[in-house]
């Protein structure tokens, strides 16, 4: 069984267009894949990214939610034939 926390998001962070918000957290995925950063940067890098992250989990399920109600409910896939 999974349980969402939820995450405090900095107000920062909520300025940020969903855009914005994704290339911020895909350079932050980067650093931490070099493991060239010290530790207590990673940390505070991990957890700005775990905000940036429900940030933009947010912003998608916002759209997904605007989308279903122009559609009546009904979406498909953008790939489906």
């Amino acid at each position: 069984m999974s349980q969402e926390t939820k995450i405090d998001i900095a107000e920062d962070i909520l300025a940020l267009s969903f855009e914005q918000a994704l290339a911020e957290l895909e350079s932050i995925v980067d650093r931490l894949e070099t493991g060239d950063v010290a530790l207590e940067e990673s940390i505070e890098i991990y957890q700005r990214g775990a905000q940036l992250r429900a940030y933009c989990d947010d912003k998608l399920k916002s759209a997904q939610a605007r989308i279903e109600k122009i559609t009546g409910g009904v979406t498909s896939p953008l790939d489906a034939d």
